[in-house]
């Protein structure tokens, strides 16, 4: 790759890796760097990223609050598919990725920047998930991936050349620090490494941050209403919030009440498997509720074929396939099936355990009790019409079965 940049965006958190990053982007390449922060709800204190830039030497500093796109763009969108990832993953980082994308792309714009440059390992999911989507964004931008250039491959050498670059670390917390590779958000903070690299390692319980553990939590349950437009969550408890607001709530309501907590092993993109623990209180009630809504709301087949699409879509955006054609096709038909998903869902929750109490909608729900009662119907659904539906049904069965006897 040519060195010859004039100027380049890093996606900055202020952490040890990009703070050397940082210093080794400045030496390597000998132009400006631009640091690009983004506030994502990941409950950090970002003025200290501003300081240690500031210190480093940048005179282009960017943070930027991104908790209401994040939600209302990106989380909330993916949550209409109901989107899970091998049957447990919620997505929580690989929504993220895309967001930020954007706005280093914007950022590099705005600055006149001829390149961008993000702190994700050459082994991960990450690398792929910035780099497709600043590709989608921008052809033409330049992307420089330190860990796939440089030889600081272990914790030790990075220690040793942020001491020989007079790059401050906090030597004395060091021992009390987490020793999990960390990401946050508003929709989760997820772990990974050290002693979780053996799956069958069970997870401390001082290494959760957001959540009661289930046996800790209150001994009487709490119960919450959550109300829908067009398949988005805009009120709790006839409160009307903001998607940011909203997932803030949620996240301190499941989180005291021990829900969110869940221990993966997954399959990365580039092919291996990964074991990671994941907190995604908010999401969890967000995914059981909205599920509930949509039983009562969406015709049959319309809820059949979103559930056949959701895995595709969910690896979408796992690979990092946000800002492709096929995932705006493909969001495109989901939005539309969400026009009637209105109305009310009950939750209780207690120790660790959602469940949906009650769903209703005034306007758009399908659920005729007349027709769905045990007792007289008055006439709403004649039960002789079901022989014919039967016999057809089992021609094909009957066909079948004779064919068998014929051997």
């Amino acid at each position: 790759m040519s060195k010859n940049f004039k100027k380049i965006v890093l996606a900055y958190s202020g952490g040890l890796d990009t703070s050397i990053i940082l210093k080794w982007l400045q030496e390597t390449y000998d132009c400006d760097v631009v640091t690009f922060t983004a506030d994502l709800g990941q409950r950090e204190e970002l003025d200290i990223a501003h300081q240690k830039a500031e210190a480093a030497g940048v005179k282009e500093i960017f943070i930027k609050d991104l908790r209401e796109e994040f939600a209302r763009d990106f989380v909330f969108p993916m949550f209409r598919a109901n989107a899970i990832y091998e049957g447990e993953y919620l997505l929580g980082t690989s929504i993220a990725r895309p967001l930020i994308a954007k706005h280093l792309i914007e950022v590099a714009r705005e600055c006149n920047a001829d390149a961008i440059s993000h702190g994700a390992t050459g082994k991960g999911n990450d690398q792929i998930r910035f780099e497709l989507g600043a590709y989608a964004l921008n052809p033409d931008i330049k992307i420089i991936a330190p860990w796939r250039e440089w030889d600081l491959l272990s914790r030790q050498k990075l220690m040793e050349y942020a001491e020989s670059k007079n790059i401050k670390v906090d030597f004395a917390n060091q021992g009390r620090k987490s020793p999990y590779s960390m990401d946050a958000n508003l929709l989760h903070i997820s772990y990974e490494g050290d002693d979780l690299e053996d799956p069958w390692s069970e997870p401390t319980e001082s290494m959760w941050r957001w959540t009661s553990s289930p046996e800790k939590a209150p001994d009487s349950p709490t119960n919450l209403v959550l109300q829908y437009e067009k398949g988005d969550i805009v009120a709790i408890d006839g409160k009307a919030l903001s998607p940011a607001e909203i997932m803030e709530s949620l996240n301190k309501i499941a989180g005291d009440n021990g829900i969110g907590r869940s221990d993966i092993v997954e399959n990365r993109y580039v092919g291996m498997k990964s074991r990671g623990c994941y907190e995604t209180p908010a999401g969890s009630l967000m995914i059981k509720a909205h599920r509930a809504i949509e039983s009562i709301t969406l015709d049959k087949e319309v809820s059949h074929m979103k559930d056949e699409l959701m895995p595709k879509y969910a690896e979408m955006i796992y690979n990092g396939l946000w800002w492709s054609p096929e995932r705006e096709a493909l969001q495109a038909l989901i939005d539309t099936s969400q026009e009637n998903v209105n109305g009310e869902v009950r939750l209780k929750l207690f120790k660790g355990n959602v469940m949906v109490t009650g769903r209703r909608s005034e306007k758009n729900s399908l659920f005729d009790q007349k027709i769905a009662t045990f007792e007289d119907d008055g006439g709403s659904y004649d039960q002789k019409d079901a022989s014919g539906f039967i016999v057809l049904n089992s021609l094909r069965l009957k066909l079948w079965a004779r064919g068998k006897q014929k051997k």
